[in-house]
Parts: structure tokens; C-alpha cells; sequence
């Protein structure tokens, strides 16, 4: 028998969806306007409904914390035609846990892979160790994957180690890194990219990686992750077989995490 998400939204029909144009061939549909595991879910739930019809006309579909963005041909369908089918589609039928995915993802804290954790520590009155305690001690929800490729945006920090984004963005951090950004947490792909967020450890897992030709962006809007704390010596070794094609993150059947925002 399969087991139902929990953290779907009770009452779908309590949503007034939103369509909203962006550009003559995008519509964004918007299901609430907070960030919370539930409409999240919804918004999942959404896409992969809209994705059994396997239209010609779409595009591409990118969900969001509250918002599905639809890219379609407006040659092959008129933007009233797409927003029809949508409602049809309304409310979706949840998904089952089996189509999400639970990733045990290795880090190493603190040091040069995490030059923040010792601030982020002193903003909350805490030791770097209770810090990383903290942080790796609860599931976290995939919200949506964006900004560069693979980026993953976490949702289910712990309130005591919430810290404001820094005032002064870096322009590049290193790949695969771990960081705290308000009240969210983040896994970066293996590439450089400019954050104002707060770097507290880099994992070996590679989040994108196009070698992967089944599966390039590792992660998923509804997965859920937990980190595992290592030392060096794992680090090393896990790097280095990370970059030779392993998957080093393990994956779990999913927990029904609620990964819950604030």
C-alpha cells in the first residue's frame, strides 16, 4: 500500500489559484502567498499532474516554493486554453512518498570549508559544535532547485541558528558548499557561485552534474535531506570518488519531513 505524504495541503480547494503572465509564452500560477511545506506540496502535486498529460505545447515547468511557471508554445495553445486545463487539473491528487526521495548528504563543518561557522556560532550565543549539532540533526525539505544549477533551497532550519544574510555578498564561494541564509539552509552545486549567505561546510556530493545523463540534477522539489557530519580523511576520500562517477549521498525512502520554513 502506498504511503501518502503527509505535509500535502488538507484542503486543496481552500487555494484561489493565481495566473499571472510572464511573457507571451511563460504563465505563472501562484497557490498561496506564504512559504510553507504544504503549498509546496500542492505546488509539486500540481506539476506532476500537469506532466501525466505530456502536452506537445509545454515546454518546460519549474516549480517554486508557491508558483509552478509553465513555458509553453502560444502557436500550439492560447494562454486561456492553458489556464482551462489547469483548472481541470485542480485540485491533483497527492503524491505518494515513493516518488520523493530521502538523502543522507555527508559534510564537512567548519574550517576552510566553513569559514561562517564560527560567526554563526558567536550571533547565537552557541559553541561550533552545537552549531553543527543543530543543523544536522533534523530533516530538511528540498523547496525548489534555482539560481545556478543544483542549488538547493532547504527548508526546516531550526529557529536557534535562523542568521541574516550577510551584508556583503561574496562574489564567488567555493563548490559544493554548505550554508545558512535566514531562515533557510542550502546545499551549492559543484561550481563557484557569488552568495551573501553564511558558509558553515562543504559536502563531497556533487548536486548537478551533466556526466549524470539519467539524472544531472541530483535533488528534487519535494525530496528531503539530513546531513551527516565527517572529518577530512572521509572528506578526501568521498571527493575523490564523487569525482570519479560514485554517488556518495545515500538515499533513503522518504520520511514525510514537513521541512517547515519559519
Amino acid at each position: 500500500m502506498k504511503k501518502v505524504m503527509t505535509n500535502v495541503l488538507a484542503d486543496p480547494h481552500a487555494i484561489e489559484l493565481r495566473f499571472l503572465d510572464a511573457g507571451d509564452s511563460g504563465l505563472v500560477i501562484e497557490l498561496g502567498a506564504t512559504v510553507d511545506a504544504a503549498v509546496n506540496a500542492a505546488v509539486i502535486a500540481l506539476d506532476a499532474a500537469l506532466a501525466r498529460l505530456a502536452l506537445p505545447a509545454i515546454r518546460e515547468t519549474v516549480p517554486t516554493y508557491r508558483s509552478l511557471l509553465v513555458l509553453f508554445d502560444p502557436v500550439r495553445m492560447r494562454r486561456p486554453e492553458l489556464i482551462g486545463i489547469v483548472r481541470g487539473l485542480w485540485p491533483p491528487a497527492p503524491l505518494s512518498e515513493e516518488t520523493t526521495n530521502h538523502w543522507i548528504v555527508p559534510v564537512l563543518y567548519g574550517g576552510e570549508s566553513g569559514v561562517d561557522l564560527d560567526h554563526v556560532a558567536e550571533v547565537h550565543g552557541m559553541t561550533p559544535q552545537e552549531v553543527v549539532a543543530l543543523h544536522s540533526s533534523v530533516d530538511y525539505r528540498v523547496y525548489m532547485i534555482g539560481f545556478a544549477p543544483g542549488f538547493a533551497y532547504l527548508g526546516g532550519l531550526p529557529a536557534a541558528i535562523h542568521t541574516s544574510r550577510r551584508t556583503d555578498p561574496r562574489r564567488a564561494t567555493p563548490p559544493r558548499s554548505i550554508s545558512i541564509g535566514g531562515q533557510q539552509t542550502a546545499v551549492s552545486p559543484p561550481i563557484a557561485i557569488p552568495s551573501g549567505w553564511h558558509l558553515i561546510g562543504q559536502t563531497p556530493v556533487r548536486s548537478y552534474d551533466p556526466a549524470r545523463s539519467e539524472r544531472p540534477f541530483l535533488f528534487a522539489a519535494g525530496d528531503t535531506i539530513r546531513f551527516r557530519p565527517i572529518d577530512e580523511d572521509e572528506y578526501r576520500t568521498l571527493v575523490a570518488a564523487a569525482e570519479a562517477g560514485d554517488e556518495v549521498a545515500e538515499r533513503r525512502p522518504a520520511t514525510g519531513a514537513s521541512g517547515e520554513a519559519a
